[in-house]
């Protein structure tokens, strides 16, 4: 993905989505809201599988309802509408397995009637999905050595101590701290460039 379309705002990529021939802005779209899907249902309990599954069924579905002029954004969030989609796919899911087993009751969609619980399990996924974006940015389209965002990984996310980080690294402690200050504020930047993004949404 390139940098453009990170940082592609939301009604960009809307307006594109019109054109079924536009392949690049269906792919950046894909990319983006994707993963957030897959793990929004993970989440709520579906293996990788069916995960991957409703991600594809949100996303055509969305599409297919778009292009029909069935979204409004006058009238709520693109997160919300595929939520909306997402809820409704993973309990027709839910249905079905429970006939299948014989299972009685409304328990198995107990947990979808909790609008706020699925609000905040999606913007969940949606900060993580935003994070690996701009590690990958990071990594690919800035000058930053490997080594120093190998250090700040190291410290940061796997929690190693400095001394552990330096000795494993070939570094001093100093430099360490050095990685960690430059790595965390270039990703920073590139963070708030893709919220803008995302958050052009509603």
């Amino acid at each position: 993905m390139t940098r453009m379309d990170l940082t592609q705002t939301t009604t960009a990529m809307l307006e594109g989505l019109h054109d079924p021939a536009n392949e690049p802005v269906w792919e950046a779209f894909d990319l983006r809201y994707r993963p957030i899907i897959i793990g929004f249902a993970r989440n709520l309990g579906l293996d990788e599988a069916d995960a991957a599954d409703i991600a594809q069924e949100t996303l055509s579905r969305f599409v297919h309802e778009y292009r029909l002029g069935k979204y409004d954004r006058n009238r709520g969030r693109l997160g919300a509408w595929l939520v909306g989609i997402a809820r409704y796919r993973i309990a027709t899911l839910r249905r079905d397995r429970a006939g299948k087993y014989n299972i009685q009751g409304d328990s198995v969609l107990a947990d979808l009637d909790n609008d706020e619980r699925l609000s905040v399990i999606w913007e969940d996924q949606r900060r993580q999905q935003i994070l690996r974006q701009a590690m990958d940015e990071l990594k690919t389209r800035t000058r930053v050595e490997p080594k120093t965002i190998s250090a700040f990984e190291m410290l940061v996310v796997h929690q190693l101590s400095p001394q552990n980080v330096a000795e494993e690294m070939g570094m001093s402690v100093h430099d360490v701290y050095l990685a960690k200050s430059r790595v965390a504020q270039k990703l920073r930047d590139i963070v708030n460039a893709i919220e803008t993004s995302y958050d052009e949404e509603g």
